[in-house]
């Protein structure tokens, strides 16, 4: 790919990840759309003088937009929408599309992350922080993501639900709140418990060049914590006795909870996840939509009269046993 290509194509994927349109980071670096645009599409030259004007109008430099450029020659991982399980419901206002920007979105800016600490400190991000921090970090930036591409916005830094969704069909406004974990299947936790759409975004992480690929998405709208049928259990704030450090107060889902999220996946790499030993409650009736409907329904309890028939018969083939015993005692005697 010859420069003006794969500049022109880095200066495209900054500007989608700034949330700017082309007429906006047109003006703000003084030449017009349609010569921006062009740019883009690698069709036309440029200066050193115009690529200080875009970086700029980006918060960049020509120096990183350059290497930044060349570090997209490589593409970062991107899901695959086959995976989708499209029967399960996504909360109000938020589509399949949706949910495939966002997830490669976070990729793309996971990449961008890496491959400036790779410059400085020859180690990305991965190497520097311990995997719950990762897992934080993962979420921010999938929880920002979801504000600059999709209809869901910022609520608060610290208030719940991480995003807001105003819902004109149904006249209110709708939460979600988000969470990332490297362990496919694992519940919720929360530092609040509340009732609404939460999101366990699950990765993988590729440990030398510190990419995410997101291999499995659940979403559940579970019941908040002391409410009747609550998905949520108040686990407090443990002090580690090695460390002497004190967690803040966490809330994890019940068995009922865990088995609502599951039950909610609506992406799942099976290529990379197996889901053979997942457990789910038994109070929880799989629904139609759920990738485990087909695995449970093998696992349903017997019918009374297939189960008595079943006893009957080993009663029958014990009682043929101790009988042939007897006969070959009696034989040896």
């Amino acid at each position: 790919m010859d420069a003006k290509t794969t500049i022109g194509r880095a200066i495209r994927i900054l500007r989608d990840s700034a949330g700017l349109s082309q007429e906006k980071l047109a003006e703000n670096a003084n030449i017009t759309y349609q010569y921006l645009s062009a740019l883009e599409n690698g069709k036309e030259n440029f200066s050193i003088g115009i690529l200080e004007s875009i970086a700029a109008a980006l918060s960049s430099d020509v120096v990183s937009l350059v290497a930044t450029a060349y570090q997209f020659e490589d593409q970062p991982p991107k899901i695959n929408p086959a995976f989708f399980n499209r029967g399960a419901p996504l909360p109000p206002g938020l589509a399949f599309e949706d949910l495939e920007v966002a997830l490669n979105e976070t990729h793309k800016v996971i990449r961008l992350i890496n491959a400036t600490l790779m410059k400085v400190g020859r180690r990305p991000l991965s190497g520097f922080i311990q995997r719950n921090n990762l897992s934080g970090i993962v979420s921010n930036i999938l929880c920002d993501s979801f504000s600059r591409l999709t209809h869901y916005k910022h609520n608060h830094d610290q208030r719940y639900p991480d995003l807001i969704c105003k819902d004109r069909k149904l006249g209110r406004e709708i939460g979600l709140e988000v969470k990332s974990t490297i362990r496919p299947g694992k519940g919720g936790e929360s530092h609040n418990g509340h009732s609404g759409w939460h999101v366990v975004a699950c990765f993988e992480l590729n440990e030398s060049t510190g990419d995410i690929l997101f291999v499995h998405v659940m979403f559940a709208n579970l019941i908040g914590y002391g409410k009747p049928d609550a998905d949520w259990s108040y686990v407090g704030s443990k002090v580690n006795k090695v460390t002497g450090s004190q967690r803040t107060e966490t809330y994890t889902t019940t068995p009922r909870g865990t088995a609502k999220l599951r039950h909610g996946t609506v992406y799942l790499d099976t290529e990379k996840v197996g889901t053979k030993r997942w457990r789910t409650s038994p109070e929880l009736e799989p629904p139609t939509f759920s990738p485990f409907q087909r695995r449970l329904t093998k696992l349903q309890p017997r019918p009374l009269e297939v189960e008595t028939k079943i006893l009957s018969l080993r009663s029958k083939k014990q009682a043929a046993s101790v009988k042939t015993k007897n006969v070959a005692d009696h034989e040896r005697r």
